[in-house]
């Protein structure tokens, strides 16, 4: 499944980083993942796509580390932040990084995990940051009579192109912090002006 996905945000990279200039829902939770860090916190950004919430954490005073699985993703990420760093990983792999850091921030990225993988993914994300870190995910809620995971054709930028999502609801992504040693300091529902999405934000502290 990986290799599909990053094939498709190879392709769709550029288009996919313009059409995505003016998402604001993200912003709230953000800030209130930003206020609880020390200035100068250490960040692993879990799925950062083109870097654009990479340039906003460092704007703020962050050290930023962004992976992704997409090539072309990236590519646009090292030039929207150019202070950050950036790595091709898997969000299934983050034991292969040796440090550890203050913060992971996976906003719209564990919505591309299956299901039955996303506990044991929160939990290597837990495992990751230091003691009273913190986890933020972001994924969208499941929808009223839609499968809660699947494939995705869309046509949005004049080519028909696949990607795999899984949706949650806010009991889940508790659950998966509960078991990983984290506790809910934080959580929000915000759904899109569109009506289409609802997002799932929650922030998480580990004990």
């Amino acid at each position: 499944m990986n290799e599909n996905l990053a094939q498709t945000y190879d392709r769709i990279a550029e288009e996919w980083h313009r059409d995505h200039q003016s998402d604001d829902w993200w912003v709230t939770g953000t800030n209130e993942f930003l206020a609880r860090l020390s200035p100068g916190a250490e960040i692993l950004d879990v799925g950062c796509g083109s870097g654009v919430k990479a340039a906003y954490l460092c704007a703020h005073g962050f050290q930023v580390t962004g992976i992704d699985i997409s090539e072309g993703l990236l590519a646009i990420a090292r030039r929207e932040s150019p202070g950050s760093t950036f790595k091709k990983l898997s969000m299934t792999e983050l034991d292969t990084l040796e440090n550890h850091f203050d913060a992971v921030f996976a906003q719209a990225s564990l919505l591309h995990i299956p299901r039955k993988d996303a506990s044991s993914v929160v939990k290597g994300m837990v495992e990751k940051v230091m003691q009273n870190g913190l986890v933020y995910l972001a994924v969208k809620e499941t929808r009223p009579d839609k499968p809660e995971e699947g494939i995705v054709k869309e046509y949005d930028y004049g080519y028909e192109y696949e990607r795999f999502f899984s949706y949650f609801t806010m009991n889940e992504l508790e659950s998966y912090l509960r078991d990983a040693g984290a506790a809910v300091v934080w959580k929000s529902r915000n759904p899109s002006p569109s009506g289409k999405t609802v997002w799932l934000q929650i922030i998480g502290k580990k004990c």
